[in-house]
C-alpha cells in the first residue's frame, strides 16, 4: 500500500499535474514511505509546511509556479525514479514572538524571514539586539529583515543581505533601505541565540512584523530565533539540492 500523500495548489496547472503523478504512483509502488508531494509554487510549499510542523514527513515539492526555488522540476517520465533516488535535506524555521502597542502577544514561525517593515510614511525608528548585546542603537530605515539560510536567496537577496550556506549554523541581519547609519550594512550572527528588535517610536513611527507572509502591525518588541524543536525534510533530486541551488544564486551574485 502507497503511503505517497499529495497537496496541490488549486490552479490549472497543479491540478494537472496532480493527476498525472497519481496515475503515475497508482501504476507503480513507491518504496520511500511517508512522503508528502507539494505540488505549487514556492509560497504554497511555505503554507504547508507551516500546516505541517508537527509532521515527521518527508517533502517533496513540485513546481507550477515562476521561480520554485524550494521546489523540483517535474518530469513525468521520471517522478517514481525522482521520488525513489531523492536525498534529504532538513531546515529549522525561525519563531517570532511579537509584542504590540496593546500588549498582546503573537507567535509565528518564519522559514525564509522575519521582516519588520514601516508601518507609514514614516521611517522606522529600531534599535538590535543580539542576545545581551546591543547591534546597533538606533537604526533609521525602511526595517529590517532576519534571514535562514534556506531564505537567503529569497528578500534578504533583494535587499542586498549575504547568501548563507545551509550548514552554516548563520542568521543574516540585513537593512532595508538604511537612512541612518547610511553604510551599515548588518551583520551575519550564530544560529544559537535571540535577537530582538525594538521600535523606539512607536506611536509616531508604527513597524509591522512579519513571518514570511504572515503579518503582526503596531509591534512593539519582536524577538527572533531558531526553533530546534520544529525541522522540516525537504526532497531534492539528485544533483539539484536545495545547497546546490543556494551555491548557483552566490556564484551568479559574484558575477553580477
Amino acid at each position: 500500500m502507497n503511503r505517497v500523500q499529495i497537496i496541490s495548489d488549486k490552479n490549472q496547472k497543479s491540478l494537472k499535474i496532480k493527476s498525472v503523478i497519481q496515475k503515475k504512483i497508482n501504476q507503480n509502488k513507491v518504496k520511500r514511505s511517508n512522503i508528502i508531494i507539494v505540488i505549487g509554487g514556492d509560497g504554497f510549499m511555505l503554507q504547508t509546511l507551516k500546516k505541517n510542523t508537527k509532521s515527521k514527513k518527508f517533502f517533496y515539492g513540485v513546481n507550477s509556479g515562476n521561480y520554485g526555488f524550494l521546489m523540483n522540476k517535474f518530469s513525468s517520465k521520471n517522478i517514481i525514479s525522482n521520488l525513489h533516488k531523492a536525498r534529504t535535506t532538513t531546515i529549522y524555521p525561525l519563531e517570532m514572538i511579537v509584542r504590540n502597542n496593546k500588549g498582546q502577544t503573537k507567535k509565528h514561525i518564519a522559514i525564509n524571514e522575519v521582516s519588520i517593515l514601516r508601518q507609514s510614511r514614516q521611517a522606522a525608528s529600531l534599535s538590535i539586539y543580539y542576545g545581551s548585546k546591543q547591534i546597533i542603537k538606533r537604526l533609521v530605515s525602511d526595517g529590517i529583515l532576519v534571514s535562514t539560510p534556506a531564505g537567503s536567496t529569497a528578500y534578504n537577496l533583494s535587499v542586498h543581505g549575504p547568501i548563507l550556506s545551509l550548514n552554516s549554523k548563520k542568521l543574516s541581519i540585513s537593512p532595508i533601505s538604511a537612512f541612518r547609519p547610511r553604510r551599515w550594512k548588518g551583520k551575519i550572527v550564530s544560529d544559537k541565540s535571540k535577537i530582538i528588535i525594538k521600535n523606539l517610536n512607536p506611536r509616531k513611527r508604527p513597524i509591522s512584523a512579519v513571518a514570511d507572509n504572515i503579518e503582526v502591525r503596531n509591534a512593539k518588541n519582536i524577538s527572533v530565533k531558531t526553533n530546534q524543536k520544529i525541522k522540516f525534510n525537504l526532497l531534492y533530486d539528485r544533483n539539484k539540492s536545495l545547497q546546490k541551488k543556494i551555491k548557483i544564486e552566490q556564484l551568479r551574485k559574484e558575477t553580477n
